[in-house]
Parts: C-alpha cells; sequence; structure tokens
C-alpha cells in the first residue's frame, strides 16, 4: 500500500535513504560521504523537519506492506528554472536494498503519474546521476526519456541527467 509519509516514518525513511545510497552509489561517490557524512541520525532529523513543515507542499510516501515500510518517494512542482506550472517532478525513489526488485519502484511511478495527473500537468520530470545506467534503464523502461538537460552535483562531483514523461 502506497500512503502519504508522516513524522512516525522518518526513522525508516532515513534508514531506507542512507543505505540504499550506499548500495547504489559506492562506485560513484566517495566513501567519506557515504559513511561520514550521510548518517542515518542526520537523515532522520532532515526528515523530521522537512515533514514537520506545514509550510510544505512537496509530497512524501511510503510504500507499506506487512506493517513495514519498504521504500518512499517525494514529489512536488518542478523546481528547474526552464520549466513552467505544467511540470511535475519526481524528486526521488529509494527502496531499502533488502526488498528491490519487488515492482514498489513501479508502484511508484504509477502513483507519482496518477498524482500529477490530478493536478493537470503536462509533463513529469526527475534528475538521476548520469553514470547510474541500472537506475536510467528502469525509468526508460516507465517511459522517461532524456531531455538534453545536465547538471554538475557539486557536493557529489557527479553529472545528473533530466528525464522527462508527457503524460
Amino acid at each position: 500500500m502506497i500512503r502519504e509519509a508522516n513524522t512516525n516514518d522518518c526513522s525508516r525513511i532515513a534508514e531506507i535513504h542512507v543505505f540504499s545510497w550506499r548500495c547504489a552509489y559506492k562506485y560513484l561517490i566517495s566513501m567519506e560521504h557515504l559513511i561520514n557524512k550521510m548518517t542515518v541520525k542526520s537523515r532522520e532529523e532532515y526528515f523530521h523537519k522537512y515533514l514537520s513543515d506545514k509550510n510544505n507542499v512537496d509530497k512524501t510516501y511510503v510504500f507499506e506492506e506487512n506493517n513495514m515500510v519498504k521504500g518512499f518517494m517525494t514529489t512536488g512542482d518542478s523546481r528547474d528554472d526552464d520549466k513552467n506550472k505544467d511540470t511535475f517532478e519526481l524528486y526521488g525513489i529509494y527502496i531499502d536494498p533488502l526488498f528491490q526488485r519487488q515492482k514498489i519502484g513501479t508502484k511508484f511511478v504509477q502513483e507519482c503519474i496518477k498524482e500529477a495527473k490530478n493536478k493537470d500537468k503536462k509533463e513529469i520530470t526527475l534528475w538521476v546521476f548520469e553514470k547510474n545506467t541500472e537506475t536510467i534503464q528502469f525509468y526508460k523502461k516507465m517511459g522517461f526519456e532524456f531531455d538534453g538537460k545536465v547538471k554538475y552535483m557539486e557536493i557529489l562531483k557527479e553529472n545528473a541527467i533530466r528525464c522527462k514523461m508527457k503524460i
């Protein structure tokens, strides 16, 4: 079941975020960053503040099954200067490495499309690390395509590419 996240989910969301990054990006991002800078405690504090903010219009959802949160997704209006109010953004999908390859990501993308349509959006965009080929293939399979935009992520020393889907 997909439901909107709340502050009671912060600890589990933080665990998923940290460990999915460590598994997915161990060859892309320095161990210094993954181990020393991206801690469960710091991410939990961030998510608690983020989910407690009453002015926050972005949405965070969790996938819960058998009373266990297995992944989360965050969405909202596009943050890109070259996009207008018709563009929705999938900020991120993170699945606990123990539960990957169980169609949870597919369910999240379907939920994102549904949410975008409910908001009368015409397009969904997302950013993905250029070297994260496995994830790029997943998004292509879901109907996204590279739109030509690349940005350098200074903190991670990596390029990200923007993908889009017309809806």
